[in-house]
C-alpha cells in the first residue's frame, strides 16, 4: 500500500499531512525543513510519495520513493 504525503503551507509555517489519516506529521517555518523531514520518512516505506505545493497552493513537485529508474 502506498503512502502519500502532502507538504502544504499552513498559516505562517509549512506542515505535512498523511493521506486518508487527517493528521499532521511534521510541522516547520521553513519549507525545505519540512520537505526534508517528510522525505526522510517516506523513505522509510517501501512505496510511498511527497506531494509539494506551492505558496497558493498549487503543486509544485511529486518525488516517488523508492526511486523508478
Amino acid at each position: 500500500m502506498e503512502r502519500i504525503y502532502h507538504v502544504r503551507k499552513n498559516g505562517h509555517g509549512w506542515k505535512s499531512i498523511l493521506e486518508n489519516a487527517g493528521r499532521t506529521l511534521v510541522t516547520g517555518e521553513n519549507k525545505n525543513e519540512v520537505v526534508d523531514r517528510t522525505i526522510a520518512m517516506a523513505k522509510s516505506h517501501a512505496k510511498s510519495s511527497v506531494i509539494i505545493y506551492k505558496v497558493d497552493g498549487t503543486v509544485h513537485e511529486e518525488r516517488h520513493f523508492p526511486k523508478v529508474a
